[in-house]
Order: structure tokens, then C-alpha cells, then sequence
């Protein structure tokens, strides 16, 4: 079986020959279709953004230029795939988060097209190109006959251009685009833990606390039915049904705990780390430094942390001894877990940890795990600091409870 050649880096291709090897072969291919392309999207764009904007005063002008911008990044987005397939340029796809969704409202959908640079970008790729392809068609078509051994050279020269030109014209516009893309991948991430957390919630009460208190109903009904015929038997009942509300109340309480822990919302999370630590199977030394506290969210996100972190120090790392240390550096919460145990803790290694980073990720923290074989083993993760006094007003209620 033949193998294809790869395709080449853009950026680092093989100096041009007089030989046509096959990555002049494929610059040719892309010179030669610039100009069918940039028919096709020079008359797209003159006709779609054309009449937008002659019929702009009109009802159907605005929305009509605003289908035809979302149109022109489809158009980009075909040229960024031919000039990966044909140059090896790599070019980074605009987020589609740039454009607000239509089940926010036609007028925030209409102002938000409008707008669009990736899409008014395409349309001024398209208008260049139409000169632009003519001109490299016919030269790449002369040379092909005419001037042959020095067409490597040629297209060599005219594909640097064009891989400018699509860099420029068809990347994504800047950082803050970029960092859309992050924020719509972080906030997957989010509405899948807290889907995950609420079927936990759901199980965790169906299959422990709710069989409990049916198991109770169905007792007291039976005690109530033999309290006239056999009083001793119904006591015995109702000391049972007892003991039955007494196990339900617990598992509630270590639900809630798990939720959000009252001792977190009262003291804070000095106090509710060390009550974690004081759970876990090896000695733990807590420092917490906070200038004061932050917001409820940040809060919870950083005691579920250092919670999940002393469970794998229990269960996994066969240490002696694990020290917590919390603080604030600048804007940030910083959180350091270390243990003395035997190291080897991977992302990958079904301790949760890629769970964790994800979960930090999606709020704009960081998490570093350094475990190497024999330990120790230090996992530092930040947060964003944000006070609690700005959030007052929204989760003052929250905290009253």
C-alpha cells in the first residue's frame, strides 16, 4: 500500500527546485483555482452585500446584509480549508460565539451580524481576490507552458503572498475572539458537572435517605395496625421506626454536606478545611492566609478542591503526612496540596484530576499536578479572586439561610 506524502508546514516547506516535486504541484493546483474561487466569491459578495446595502432603508435590506456576512464566513471558511489541503497553512477557525444566537432575538442576532469582522474580513478577501486570482492564474498558466523551469520559483513566490493574505484577512480577529472559543468550550464543561452533580444528588437521595423514610411509612403503618391488638409489638415498631428516621436524618445531613457544607458558609474556609482534613487517613497541616474572603462561588470551587485532592491522598498516595496551604496572590487564589507519599499521579490516572482541571478551567483558574515516581507529590491550583462584597447584594439572601 503507497502512503501519501505529508503535508508540509506552511511555514517550514523545502527551498523551491527546478524540479516539480509534489509540494510545487500542489501550489500550482491552488494558484490555478484562485481564479474560479475568487469568481464565485467576488459574485457572492457583490450581489448579497450589494443589495443589503442598497436595500438598507428598506425592511428586508438590514437582515437581508446580515445573512450575506454570515454567508462570506462560510466562504472563508472554504478558503482556510483549501489553503490548509494545498499550502499546509495552518489557520485557527473563528469561534462561532462572535455571533450572538438567533434564540437570543432577532435584534440582538441583527446587531451582532452586522457587526461581525470575521464576516466583513471575508468580504474584503473576497473583493481582493478577484484581481489577485486573475493575475496569478495568468501567470502560473504562462509559466506552466512558457516559462516552466522557473514556475517552482514562480509559485513559490505567489503562494507566500497568498498565505499572507489568508492569514491576515481570514484568522481570528484577536485574543478576545480566541478566548470566546475558550469560554463556550469552559462552559460546556460547566453544564456537564452540573448535570453529573444532579444525578448524583438525585441517586444518592432515592437510593439512601427516600428508602429509608418508605421504609419508615410502611413501619409506622404496621405499628399503627397492631397498636390495639399487640401494644409490645407496635413499641417495638416505633423504636425501630426510631432509629430509622435517626439513620435518615444523617445520610441528609452528609448530603447537604456535600452540597455546600454549613460549617463553609458560617466560618469560612479555614475552618471548613480543616474539618476535611481532620477526616483524612493521614496527618494534615492547613494554612489558610486570606485577607478575607471571596466570593461563594470561589469559595465552594476552591473547598471542593482541596476536598478532592485530600480524598486521592487517602486513598491513592500512601503517604505520611499532607500539608494545605491557601492564600492570595494579587487577583488570584492560590491553593497548594502537597503529601509525602509514593507519587506517579497522572491526569490520565482515574483519580479525578482531569476533572478538576476541567472544573478550573472553566472559571478562568489553572491546575498543575507535579507527582513524580516516589513522590512527593504537589498540586497547586489558582482561582480568580473576586470579593465577597460584590456579590452581597445578589447572595445575601443565600447566606441569611
Amino acid at each position: 500500500m503507497t502512503m501519501s506524502p505529508p503535508v508540509p508546514d506552511g511555514d517550514r516547506l523545502p527551498p523551491a527546485r527546478f524540479a516539480l516535486d509534489p509540494w510545487t504541484w500542489k501550489e500550482i493546483s491552488y494558484l490555478l483555482s484562485n481564479l474560479p474561487m475568487a469568481i464565485a466569491g467576488f459574485v457572492y459578495t457583490v450581489f448579497m452585500i450589494g443589495v443589503g446595502v442598497g436595500l438598507a432603508v428598506t425592511v428586508i435590506g438590514l437582515p437581508l446584509l446580515a445573512a450575506g456576512l454570515q454567508g462570506a464566513r462560510l466562504l472563508g471558511r472554504a478558503e482556510r480549508g483549501r489553503a490548509r489541503a494545498l499550502l499546509g497553512t495552518g489557520i485557527d477557525e473563528p469561534s462561532s460565539m462572535a455571533l450572538v444566537r438567533r434564540d437570543q432575538g432577532f435584534f440582538p442576532w441583527l446587531w451582532s451580524s452586522l457587526k461581525d469582522p470575521v464576516g466583513w474580513r471575508a468580504v474584503l478577501y473576497s473583493f481582493i481576490r478577484l484581481p489577485w486570482g486573475v493575475l496569478t492564474f495568468t501567470v502560473t498558466l504562462v509559466s506552466l507552458f512558457v516559462l516552466w523551469p522557473v514556475l517552482p520559483f514562480t509559485a513559490r513566490l505567489l503562494t507566500r503572498a497568498d498565505r499572507a493574505m489568508a492569514r491576515g484577512l481570514l484568522s481570528p480577529s484577536d485574543e478576545l475572539e480566541r478566548r470566546i472559543a475558550e469560554l463556550e468550550s469552559d462552559r460546556g464543561v460547566v453544564v456537564d458537572t452540573a448535570a453529573a452533580d444532579l444525578r448524583r444528588i438525585e441517586r444518592d437521595l432515592h437510593d439512601g435517605a427516600q428508602a429509608r423514610l418508605v421504609a419508615l411509612a410502611m413501619g409506622l403503618g404496621l405499628a399503627k395496625e397492631k397498636l390495639a391488638e399487640d401494644p409490645e409489638a407496635a413499641a417495638r415498631m416505633v423504636d425501630e421506626a426510631h432509629g430509622e428516621v435517626k439513620v435518615a436524618l444523617q445520610e441528609l445531613r452528609d448530603l447537604a454536606r456535600g452540597i455546600h457544607p454549613a460549617v463553609l458558609t458560617d466560618r469560612g474556609l479555614d475552618a471548613a478545611l480543616s474539618a476535611i482534613a481532620s477526616r483524612c487517613t493521614v496527618p494534615v497541616r492547613v494554612g489558610v492566609d486570606l485577607p478575607g474572603r471571596p466570593a461563594e462561588a470561589i469559595e465552594g470551587i476552591a473547598y471542593f478542591t482541596v476536598s478532592e485532592l485530600l480524598q486521592n491522598v487517602s486513598k491513592h498516595s500512601g503517604a505520611r503526612s499532607a500539608s494545605v496551604e491557601v492564600w492570595r496572590s494579587a487577583e488570584r487564589l492560590l491553593i497548594q496540596v502537597s503529601d509525602d507519599g509514593r507519587g506517579g499521579a497522572r491526569m490520565d490516572g482515574g483519580t479525578g484530576m482531569s476533572g478538576l482541571a476541567e472544573r478550573l478551567g472553566a472559571v478562568d483558574g489553572l491546575f498543575v499536578l507535579d507527582s513524580p515516581a516516589g513522590g512527593p507529590t504537589t498540586v497547586t491550583a489558582e482561582l480568580p479572586w473576586r470579593d465577597r462584597d460584590r456579590g452581597r447584594d445578589g447572595a445575601g439572601a443565600a447566606e441569611r439561610r
